[in-house]
C-alpha cells in the first residue's frame, strides 16, 4: 500500500472517497433508468417501518409517481485475495429489511456494481443471492450494472 492511502486504509483507490464512489454510481444508475424510460430522482424520502410505527427512510432513488425504489451498493469484492467483503454485505442485508418494510405498491430494486471474482468464478450479486437470497423479499429485484452503465443484468 502507497504512503498516501495508509491513512484511509478502507478508501477504494483512485478517489476521493468512498461517498464520491457512491454519488457517482448513482449518477450512472439514474442514467441506466433513465436509458429505459425510468426517470428517478435521488434520495427520495418514504415512510417504513413495521405496524403503525413509521420513520421516513431517503432511498438512494425513487420516483413516487412510477412507484419504484432504488438502492445503490457500489462494492467490490475485497482486494487484494478477493475475500468476501462481509461488512459491506450486511448493508445489503439492510436495504432488503428497508424493502420489506416500505410501502405496499412500489417496485423495489437493489442496482449493485458489477465485480467478478475470478478465484470464485462468480460475481458479488451472484454470490449475495446463492448465500443471501433467503433474506430477499419476494418482490425485490436485483441488477448489477457494469462500471460504465453499459451492461445491465438482471439477477432476480
Amino acid at each position: 500500500m502507497d504512503i498516501e492511502h495508509m491513512n484511509k486504509p478502507h478508501q477504494r483507490v483512485g478517489s476521493i472517497s468512498n461517498a464520491h464512489v457512491g454519488k457517482d454510481f448513482e449518477t450512472t444508475a439514474l442514467r441506466v433508468f433513465a436509458e429505459k424510460g425510468v426517470y428517478l430522482q435521488g434520495d427520495l424520502k418514504l415512510p417504513v417501518g413495521v405496524a403503525d410505527n413509521k420513520k421516513l427512510h431517503a432511498f438512494d432513488l425513487g420516483c413516487d409517481k412510477q412507484k419504484i425504489i432504488v438502492e445503490c451498493k457500489c462494492h467490490r469484492w475485497t482486494a487484494p485475495n478477493e475475500n468476501v467483503p462481509s461488512a459491506k454485505l450486511t448493508v445489503w442485508n439492510e436495504a432488503m429489511y428497508y424493502f420489506l418494510v416500505a410501502p405496499e405498491g412500489y417496485r423495489k430494486i437493489l442496482l449493485v456494481l458489477r465485480d467478478v471474482s475470478e478465484k470464485r468464478r462468480e460475481t458479488l450479486a451472484d454470490y449475495y443471492v446463492r448465500t443471501y437470497g433467503h433474506l430477499v423479499p419476494e418482490d425485490v429485484e436485483i441488477w448489477e450494472v457494469d462500471e460504465d452503465g453499459q451492461e445491465v443484468r438482471a439477477i432476480l
